[in-house]
């Protein structure tokens, strides 16, 4: 262990305990995450990819970490800070530590850090860039990260079988856990590459299609819209964080940057048809504009509580959904499972259909 420091693009310095032996120095955009477990799934949920993420909770580390949770195979993220880790593995399924996990993929973690001032200083500021160095003098680079969809998606067709609805899932860095629920409601499931195009993917003739979460801004995935207005057309679908984005801009929505994100298990938000408030999980830096929604096709389902934001979309006429959280939690509540079972539900009424 050795000093080391978080730099931010808006001149301000924390000083902190830098971890094992990296050398080099690590920058990307530096978000914070309210949630108070979970930091496994938080490191390995590939929508941090590019991203330095500090940790609000003060203990970070204490229960270990388990494979059978990591929420991707690989990490994406620059690296970690926060005010205390915790090398203790206080669970009966912890296989390991967080830092071994760090230090197996080479990533650096600041500690003893006043996460306080910095989530102050970026909720005032906004989200910032940095980087994490041994030196204090270190120049942050200025600028945004381009299109990491290549980093996070799979690399080929994988399908899970069951006897269920066929659901081809649009990976631009999924969750396990997104697949873990659909395999849950007895789906067949297909994971394609983001860049699948819409001819293979009417050839694995699904029933349905789930559009995932990814990283970084939406606009970065524009030529994708087409082929996601075309699969809308065809296919029920839902489209979860980056996926709800993406299917509202393909019906010629926008998004804007948020000041500083939506990224813990406690926000709540609002479900406009029953009245209904859930808390849900969240990690995101974008949101859809809702004076760019087009009201003729489009419903807003779900409010943010916190900021009034669009949290929700459906299509009037066609069985489309969209969501802004994570309905799947993992980390954070289970309160909005039931949507997987309503879109699991549409699947089934149109296989009955068919065959009537």
């Amino acid at each position: 262990m050795k000093q080391g420091y978080l730099i931010l693009e808006t001149g301000e310095v924390f000083e902190g305990v830098l971890s094992g032996e990296i050398s080099v120095e690590t920058g990307g955009e530096v978000v914070f995450n309210t949630s108070m477990s979970g930091y496994q799934e938080i490191i390995t949920d590939p929508s941090y990819a590019g991203q330095i993420i500090v940790f609000t909770y003060p203990l970070i580390g204490n229960y270990g970490v388990s494979v059978e949770d990591d929420e991707s195979a690989a990490l994406h993220l620059r690296g970690i800070v926060t005010g205390e880790l915790s090398p203790d593995r206080h669970h009966h399924r912890a296989t390991g530590s967080v830092q071994g996990r760090m230090d197996e993929n080479g990533l650096p973690y600041l500690t003893g850090v006043d996460t306080r001032r910095l989530v102050r200083i970026i909720r005032k500021k906004g989200t910032v860039r940095g980087i994490i160095s041994e030196r204090k003098d270190a120049a942050v680079q200025a600028g945004e990260d381009g299109a990491m969809y290549d980093r996070v998606t799979t690399k080929k067709v994988i399908t899970y079988g069951n006897r269920g609805p066929h659901v081809v899932l649009l990976d631009f860095g999924y969750k396990k856990s997104i697949l873990d629920y659909l395999l849950e409601q007895r789906c067949k499931v297909t994971v394609v590459p983001y860049h699948h195009s819409i001819q293979n993917i009417r050839s694995l003739n699904p029933d349905g299609v789930v559009i995932s979460n990814g990283p970084g801004n939406p606009e970065h995935a524009a030529d994708q819209l087409e082929k996601i207005r075309e699969l809308t057309d065809t296919y029920p679908t839902l489209g979860i964080c980056l996926g709800h984005q993406l299917i509202a801009m393909a019906y010629g929505a926008k998004t804007t940057k948020l000041l500083f994100g939506h990224r813990g298990g406690n926000h709540p938000v609002k479900d406009l048809k029953t009245g209904k408030a859930y808390i849900t999980s969240q990690n995101h830096g974008y949101v859809v504009q809702e004076e760019t929604i087009d009201n003729d096709l489009f419903e807003v389902s779900f409010r943010n509580l916190n900021d009034g934001s669009v949290e929700g979309l459906q299509h009037r006429q066609k069985p489309v959904q969209s969501i802004q959280f994570h309905p799947e939690g993992h980390p954070g509540p289970l309160d909005t499972v039931f949507i997987f079972e309503q879109f699991v539900g549409r699947l089934k009424e149109r296989q009955l259909s068919e065959h009537q």
